[in-house]
């Protein structure tokens, strides 16, 4: 069974590239693997969500935040199957770097990330383990609570 099997199973589908919001590409091709830039939770070329990620009142909760990690990671497979030609062309994943926005209170980064971690593996099972960072930060770009990117290695 492929990973676009298991995205279907999963009631997922791919969305079209993000547009990047400056001046760069959403991933290169170096050889056999792909980076992607940070990919944002949009969907239908906007954020669901924007602000601080954190408890309390008017800041983006840690399981919501959970769930964006997740569509940005949508974002960024979409990218590398453009560069790839697909989404069976992935051997395994290599490193996934999480940036959320954070409240200065705020030091559940790790399992804000893991909504990444966790469907990478049940989309590529083993090949989808991979290094990791979770970083908080300040401030993403348009308000964004989470960033992923991803660097993969082709067949």
């Amino acid at each position: 069974m492929g990973v676009t099997h298991r995205l279907g199973e999963l009631g997922l589908t791919l969305p079209p590239v993000a547009a990047p919001v400056a001046a760069y590409v959403p991933a290169v091709r170096v050889g056999n693997q792909v980076w992607t830039s940070g990919q944002l939770p949009m969907v239908d070329g906007a954020l669901p969500t924007t602000g601080k990620v954190g408890e309390g009142d008017g800041l983006v909760t840690p399981a919501r935040a959970t769930e964006l990690a997740r569509t940005a990671t949508l974002n960024a497979l979409a990218a590398i199957a453009e560069q790839a030609g697909g989404l069976e062309r992935i051997r395994r994943v290599i490193k996934v770097v999480g940036f959320v926005a954070s409240d200065p209170a705020f030091t559940g980064q790790p399992g804000v990330v893991n909504g990444a971690s966790e469907l990478l593996g049940q989309l590529f099972g083993e090949a989808g383990v991979h290094a990791r960072s979770a970083v908080g930060v300040a401030v993403l770009p348009l308000d964004a609570p989470v960033e992923i990117e991803l660097v993969v290695e082709l067949r």
